[in-house]
């Protein structure tokens, strides 16, 4: 078995954090084309918080 790297936690951290803001822009996104950028801004945020976590916990599951 091979030995878990140090920068584990700064990659789950990042990989959460990046799904998170495209989730938000996304959600903006979509928001500013039916003038309605901040409540889906904010539902896109909401969405890549529970998003994020699935990210990461698929990718490192198995560790």
């Amino acid at each position: 078995m091979a030995p878990k790297p140090a920068e584990h936690p700064i990659v789950a951290g990042s990989l959460a954090l990046t799904v998170l803001v495209i989730c938000a822009a996304v959600g903006y996104g979509i928001g500013s084309l039916v003038d309605a950028e901040v409540p889906l801004g904010l539902v896109g945020l909401f969405t890549g918080v529970i998003a994020g976590f699935a990210v990461v916990y698929a990718r490192f599951k198995d560790l």
